[in-house]
């Protein structure tokens, strides 16, 4: 077998073997790195979201950004909502409807903002139309609810009153404002408004396929060199059994029909 594995035809069955073996290898590295953040992820959601709601300076100070392990951290603010630079962050999927969803700055003692996603309002009957937007209350509020960091910038061109993405720095540009480093999705206002739009899902934890994806791939690994070694060893045998006949002059005997029938 070893001599067959030697020749050039069979040597490139083999880099073709431990080709395959590398790509399915990363494939499953992948697989695996997806699990372990949405497993990071679930272990910081499960961490913060259902805590009791802390001072928004306590988690956020002026001048900081979210970081990772702060994610859904439950906050409470006090401030004046800015209506009339209410932005709406245009194609947000809920349920399986796109809309928008409603982000209103909320004013807080110390001249800051802080960006309040008050929840999803379905689009409206044609892209010419702006959708009904539920006000938020008036006067002093007490919001409580999640951070979450900024989203990216998409590039796209301004429209005013609308925003591609909860992107803080787009908000601040357009409306003037300094605004925190990260956003607040709400739970509850106190007062509350007499309607509002449809709260934001809870985040998914669930942890997907990834794992058993992770396996199936890397058990594929030495499948191609299996494969080649198996074909090399078979030719060798059969090489081996022309050989033998050529070295004692023996040839199979071919059988008659009537042999066949007398046996």
């Amino acid at each position: 077998m070893w001599q067959v594995l030697r020749r050039p035809r069979w040597v490139g069955y083999l880099a073709l073997a431990l080709l395959f073996g590398v790509i399915t290898a990363g494939l499953g590295t992948w697989q695996w790195q997806r699990h372990e953040s949405k497993v990071e992820r679930r272990a910081v959601v499960e961490a913060n979201y259902d805590s009791a709601p802390v001072p928004l300076d306590d988690a956020l100070p002026v001048g900081s950004d979210l970081t990772e392990p702060q994610r859904w951290t439950r906050v409470r603010a006090t401030g004046t909502y800015l209506t009339e630079d209410q932005h709406l962050v245009r194609n947000r999927p809920h349920q399986g409807v796109y809309g928008y969803e409603v982000l209103v700055p909320l004013s807080l003692d110390d001249g800051t903002t802080l960006a309040v996603d008050r929840g999803w309002v379905p689009n409206a009957p044609t892209a010419a139309q702006l959708p009904e937007v539920p006000p938020a209350p008036g006067g002093e509020v007490t919001v409580t609810g999640w951070l979450l960091p900024s989203e990216a910038d998409l590039g796209l061109d301004p429209v005013e009153g609308q925003l591609p993405s909860v992107d803080l720095d787009g908000l601040a540009r357009a409306t003037g404002l300094q605004v925190r480093g990260a956003y607040l999705v709400l739970d509850t206002e106190d007062p509350a408004a007499q309607e509002r739009p449809e709260p934001r899902a809870e985040p998914d934890t669930g942890l997907g396929a990834h794992l058993p994806y992770a396996l199936q791939w890397w058990l594929t690994v030495p499948v191609g060199v299996i494969l080649v070694v198996v074909m090399a060893r078979r030719e060798a045998r059969d090489e081996g059994l022309v050989q033998a006949r050529r070295t004692t002059g023996s040839e199979p005997r071919k059988v008659r029909i009537w042999d066949e029938e007398d046996a």
